[in-house]
């Protein structure tokens, strides 16, 4: 009995001998940024090959279980090269270092909707954009704006320079021609709302005559004008349908993706900033430089004689510095407070901006308040919560085109120097004799304001159901929703010029309006990762639901009593009230797998249905395919030099739900009525636009191929892409036979064409401890076509065929403009879309504590319809009107007013331009200098000045050839019709980091 007991302890002693061999141990060890030597706090440490991790501490140091005798560490962090660290039970402590990753080829970025990859990785052109390159720099002004020339494939055009936004982008290229090509945008999961919504200044001004209150001429701002920039700490655009593809029927225009900044764990850091600047107007123009011989001959006898009298009195007033030559102040305070533990980290956020425009009563402020909460319940569950909430009141003025003569540059267009504009002593303005309108008088006693009153709020839980050493099974729960009120005010007094007589005459325009919208968005994923024979795998099946509600209505009231600004004080009122509600319902699949990052496969469908398609209970599928494959990751590969050679391709479709009117939120499936009065007899009658019941969504599709190659340890980075991207089933109004009771219908009958270029390169030229230069270079280049139409050519956009008007014609370009030649007839003239745009961007730091950084950004080609041009030369008031630029004896006034209605290329323009866009130079006090003097209290202390916009070089003859008089509509950007001028904008900068 003996002699067996001994036998089988023997026995469990081999037996167990494996498992001590397997016996885990503790790794521990410090992470520093090799360059500065200071801890890196929240890196990233997993055990290669399994789901076991943790993240660095305070002081940047870390403990971590190892299951097995030895194995090996991967070290990660945002902005840092990651590192494979081995490891064994008698390593000690490990001291490892990170390098900056210049090239951001380990930026993790988006590749469905649950689920990301390392850039290095990635088979798709991704731009992204970080919070430096955001707002390190200088301090835009929305958004929108930040991003100018930092998006290789983006157009972006700013529609005026009016405070508060207004800018259209489109990535690459047109994606629609009746609807808008913005992009789908998405803050922390939260779809959020960018519809550009008119005040109802229309009714004054008759800019578009046809459309009532409302109008895309209205001069309106982009909602996403209301996000702060500086909460941001991350952009990653997906700027195609083979990246968009996973977010189905409304991904037609690409997605951008906006990360918000969140808290690390560590102590409670406290961040404040103040900036302080000015704006001023970026290129006036000039006056005429009238002298007796000219003034006799372009006006009359009587008008000489008062120009003598004023000249004589020194009251030759420029009107165009008076009008626009403010020098706006800019105020923007910031502060955030953001930390935590291993189990609950925060960031909190204020801002107070501030910002007057370059016109008299023009401005726009902007206060938001941000909280966002991360939590870890237990290994099983954690949540995030995001919570935005924004107040901004903007007043833009009355500029762009108008019908009436009241906006102000249409009025300054034929004002004279010796004209008497001021207020007596009395407050009381004269008439303007040479205008409809007093624009002092229009500016100084009316209010155009619009208050905006937003909430964005989201969430996510996740739910570990199932993890093993080299698998997890988790499920992800997400919700959001976004509410937000605009509130308009109009009002313009009785005793206005042009409210006593002219086109839009009312005695008094009192007006209050409002625009609600209330979206949210659910969604439900179960993620799987595992790693088979070598290869990790990512699998993601959910469901998403979306609603969109909106509604807006204007209320104007004329005949108003002296003095009121009250609705029920009016002797008449009008209304205008629309309301929409959409839903739409999506299905996802998509498998990724990752062959040890040499070979990266992706496959995904979505299945999408709308009640704004023909049939709502219809699904439409979107499928997406991509492959990347690392040559320089093969064992065959030999060449030192090439760290990196990626070959990469993918294919995606992605949908255009049918949306409404920006202004009548017609949908295209349906019919509306419209109200009518008939002798007295008020009711509601069909409208002309009949709607089509078996509307289908456009649908593009594109395939997109490239190259990423890096070189000395990535020093050097060079992307390049080519893309084909088409989209079928586009939406047009198709005209119908009056006996039908209708003129047009909406209809699925065209077919365009986008392909492009991308070329990203990136070069880090110096990297010493003394200096570090990092220089990138950005080309792209679209062109865009029509490829298949269905209905006869037609105008969109633009004001007629003499003044120039984009045409949708088969076989030419989307954005083609057409005109009258001398040759007789009609023929195209210009186009909108440049031929290539470049950017470049420099970031040096040198002597450890100061960093220069400038972009400059190069838009050759493309045409703008020049009218600010035409209406000084009727008006005889154009600064080079008596110039002779071709020497042929006659001024450029009477040629180019002698041309009207015969040669209309004298108005297209050739747009091109090189902007400084942004230039700082920011200061750093030593850290050991602050603590002493404020004992430890303050960690840091930056001090800067900048600049955006500051210079403009271009042959354009007008303001800013950046200009878009119908907003951001798909197809008629670059019409000028006396815009608000750009700004240039200069900045102090003080941060304090405690």
């Amino acid at each position: 009995m003996n002699q067996r007991l001994h036998h089988l302890k023997w026995l469990l002693l081999w037996l167990l001998l494996p498992v001590t061999g397997m016996a885990q141990f503790t790794a521990t060890g410090t992470i520093t940024d090799k360059r500065t030597n200071e801890p890196v706090i929240g890196a990233t440490v997993l055990v290669k090959g399994t789901t076991t991790g943790t993240v660095t501490n305070i002081d940047g140091n870390f403990s971590i279980a190892v299951p097995t005798q030895s194995a090996t560490l991967a070290v990660s962090y945002v902005g840092y090269l990651s590192a494979e660290v081995p490891v064994n039970s008698s390593s000690g402590t490990l001291a490892i270092q990170l390098e900056e990753d210049i090239t951001r080829l380990e930026e993790v970025v988006v590749s469905g909707l649950a689920s990301s990859v390392k850039r290095s990785n990635l088979a798709n052109a991704v731009a992204t954009v970080s919070a430096r390159e955001l707002t390190g720099i200088t301090n835009p002004q929305t958004l929108d704006g930040a991003l100018y020339g930092k998006l290789t494939g983006a157009n972006i055009v700013a529609n005026s320079g009016a405070p508060g936004g207004g800018i259209s982008m489109k990535l690459r290229g047109i994606s629609t021609i009746i609807g808008s090509s913005e992009p789908l945008y998405i803050v922390d999961g939260v779809y959020m709302d960018n519809s550009a919504i008119s005040s109802g200044i229309n009714v004054v001004t008759a800019a578009s005559r046809a459309s009532g209150a409302t109008s895309t001429q209205d001069n309106p701002a982009n909602r996403i004008a209301d996000l702060n920039p500086s909460d941001i700490e991350n952009i990653e655009v997906l700027k195609g349908p083979s990246a968009a593809a996973i977010y189905g029927a409304r991904a037609n225009a690409g997605v951008v993706l906006i990360t918000t900044k969140r808290g690390r764990e560590g102590k409670t850091s406290v961040s404040f900033n103040q900036d302080i600047g000015f704006a001023s107007a970026l290129n006036l123009l000039g006056m005429r430089d009238y002298t007796d011989e000219r003034v006799r001959t372009s006006f009359n006898e009587a008008e000489l004689a008062r120009f003598q009298a004023a000249r004589s009195a020194g009251r030759l007033i420029d009107y165009e510095k008076e009008l626009y030559g403010e020098k706006g102040l800019l105020i923007n305070s910031r502060i955030s407070v953001s930390g935590g533990t291993d189990k609950t980290k925060f960031f909190v956020s204020g801002t107070l901006q501030d910002e007057e425009g370059i016109i008299k009563n023009t401005g726009f402020e902007r206060k938001t308040i941000r909280a966002n909460i991360d939590h870890k319940i237990s290994k099983v569950f954690d949540f995030s919560i995001n919570t935005n909430y924004i107040n901004s009141s903007t007043d833009r003025g009355v500029t762009n085109n108008d019908n009436a003569g009241i906006s102000y540059g249409v009025a300054l267009s034929s004002t004279v120097p010796w004209a008497e504009l001021f207020p007596d002593e009395r407050g009381v303005y004269p008439n303007n004799p040479y205008a409809a309108s007093n624009f002092l008088q229009t500016r100084d006693l009316s209010t155009i304001n619009e208050e905006v009153n937003r909430f964005l709020g989201g969430g996510s839980l996740n739910i570990n159901l199932l993890r093993r050493s080299n698998s997890l099974l988790r499920v992800l729960l997400r919700g959001g929703f976004d509410y937000y009120n605009l509130s308009s005010t109009l009002y313009f007094p009785e005793e206005l010029q042009w409210q006593q007589s002219g086109l839009t005459a009312t005695n008094g325009l009192y007006s209050r309006g409002s625009g609600l919208a209330f979206n949210t968005n659910a969604s439900a994923f179960l993620l799987f990762n595992t790693s088979l024979a070598g290869i990790d795998l990512t699998s993601q099946l959910g469901m998403t639901r979306l609603s969109f509600r909106n509604d807006r209505i204007n209320t104007f009231a004329t005949q108003l009593i002296p003095g009121q600004q009250n609705l029920e004080q009016a002797g008449a009122t009008q209304v205008f009230n629309r309301s929409l509600e959409s839903q739409d319902i999506g299905y996802v699949f998509q498998q990724e797998a990752n062959f040890q990052d040499k070979i990266i496969a992706t496959a995904g469908i979505r299945f999408d249905k709308s009640n704004m398609i023909g049939d709502p209970n219809a699904l439409f599928a979107f499928p997406k395919v991509s492959l990347a494959v690392n040559l320089a990751n093969f064992d065959f590969w030999t060449m030192e030099t090439v760290n990196m050679l990626k070959l990469r391709a993918a294919y995606g479709e992605a949908g255009g739900i049918p949306s409404a009117n920006p202004v009548s939120l017609q949908a295209p499936k349906f019919t509306v009525m419209v109200p009518s009065n008939i002798s007295g007899e008020t009711g509601l009658v069909i409208g002309v636009t009949q709607g089509k019941a078996d509307i289908l969504p456009e649908r593009s599709k594109e395939l997109e191929t490239g190259i990423d190659v890096g070189l000395f340890d990535n020093k050097v980075s060079l992307e390049a892409t080519y893309y084909i991207k088409t989209v079928d089933d586009l939406i047009l109004l198709a005209n119908l036979p009056t006996s039908t009771g209708f003129t047009n219908q909406y209809a699925n009958v065209g077919t365009l064409r986008n392909n492009g270029i991308e070329l990203s390169l990136g070069v880090a030229p110096v990297n010493t401890d003394a200096i570090r230069w990092n220089t990138k270079t950005n080309f792209w280049v679209n062109r865009a076509e029509i490829t298949r139409l269905d209905v006869a050519p037609f105008n969109l956009g633009g004001f007629s065929n003499a003044l120039g008007s984009f045409r949708i014609e088969q076989g030419k370009s989307a954005t083609q403009i057409v005109g009258v030649v001398p040759e007789g007839g009609l023929a195209q003239i210009g186009d909108a879309t440049p031929k290539f745009q470049l950017s470049f961007y420099n970031d040096i730091t040198f002597l450890k504590n100061f960093q220069f950084s400038m972009l400059w950004h190069w838009k050759q080609g493309g045409q703008n319809i020049n009218l600010t041009q035409l209406l000084t030369d009727l008006g005889q008031t154009s600064f080079d009107f008596d110039n002779d630029d071709n020497g042929n004896g006659i001024v450029n006034g009477v040629e180019r007013t002698n041309t009207l209605g015969s040669d209309t290329r004298v108005w297209v323009q050739n747009s091109s331009y090189v902007k400084l866009r942004e230039v700082a130079l920011y200061y750093t006090i030593p850290g050991t200098v602050t603590k002493s003097f404020s004992m430890g209290a303050i960690e840091g202390i930056r001090l800067g000045v900048s600049g955006n916009n500051l210079l403009l070089f271009s042959n354009y003859n007008s303001y800013d050839p950046e200009v878009s008089n119908f907003g951001n509509n798909g197809i008629s950007t670059g019409v000028e019709v006396t815009p608000f001028p750009s700004s240039r904008r200069i900045f102090f900068h003080l941060g304090v980091n405690f």
